[in-house]
């Protein structure tokens, strides 16, 4: 246990420009850390592979309509499996959506995206919430780093990067072995290597345990959906804290 608190967060990259639940985390999280203390850390659970997550919904400034931007991929296996950190990012997708982003955002914000010199989705957004002054005095701990991934504890379920169709993917174990979920019943069979653990990433349901065996928070700032799933029980020693409340949570922060 911690000497002081450790008040931690968790997010997917949630857009290229940040959910607005994501921003209500970080607030309740420097609420909390002016009451007690100690020190905040986003756990950035960069290794996730839906490129759903990554959907940033704009209203228009004029208007007032809401539309949702995403990245491009450059092929449908790495848009589908590939993590978040090995999509790589489409320069004229940056292009193009940077002539569009007038029509939603002020002109620093524009510049800051234009600006953004990341190879892949991950970082990318990572770059816009700390260029949006989000992040500062927070530690940042990513899922896809190989240092963290060896230094977690093993869990039972479980996901592995592995190669196919000439691109990094996240098969999960699956049966006797490993897999692509397809959609419905469909599982496409793999090869993976789960005995180096710097491949190795947790499901939804093992995930708490083993960022907190790395973490080691004494509170975890939880959104409204997460905190129904989350196993409380298995760390018993972490305060859950529900966000506050934020109004169109599902839409982009762009400032207030």
């Amino acid at each position: 246990m911690s000497e002081q608190p450790v008040i931690c967060f968790g997010q997917q990259p949630c857009g290229f420009f940040p959910k607005r639940f994501l921003v209500s985390k970080i607030w309740t999280a420097l609420r909390l850390q002016k009451e007690i203390g100690g020190e905040i850390m986003f756990f950035y659970h960069d290794c996730d592979h839906d490129p759903r997550e990554t959907q940033t919904r704009l209203r228009h400034s004029k208007t007032g309509e809401v539309q949702s931007l995403n990245f491009t991929f450059e092929n449908k296996i790495q848009k589908k499996y590939s993590p978040l950190f090995a999509k790589r990012v489409d320069r004229n997708w940056q292009a193009n959506t940077a002539r569009q982003l007038p029509n939603f955002v002020n002109e620093a914000l524009v510049e800051l995206f234009a600006g953004i010199k990341a190879e892949n989705v991950a970082d990318f957004c990572l770059e816009m919430y700390r260029g949006m002054g989000l992040l500062e005095g927070i530690r940042v701990e990513r899922s896809g780093a190989a240092d963290f991934r060896c230094k977690a504890i093993d869990v039972d379920d479980y996901f592995v990067d592995t190669r196919h169709g000439g691109e990094l993917v996240r098969a999960r174990k699956h049966e006797d072995g490993f897999a692509l979920h397809q959609g419905g019943s469909s599982f496409l069979k793999v090869e993976a290597d789960c005995l180096d653990k710097s491949r190795i990433t947790p499901t939804r349901d093992t995930r708490l345990c083993w960022m907190q065996s790395v973490l080691h928070c004494t509170h975890y700032i939880a959104g409204a959906g997460e905190i129904k799933y989350l196993n409380t029980a298995e760390a018993p020693e972490i305060e859950f804290v529900e966000r506050d409340v934020i109004e169109r949570s599902d839409e982009a922060y762009v400032g207030e």
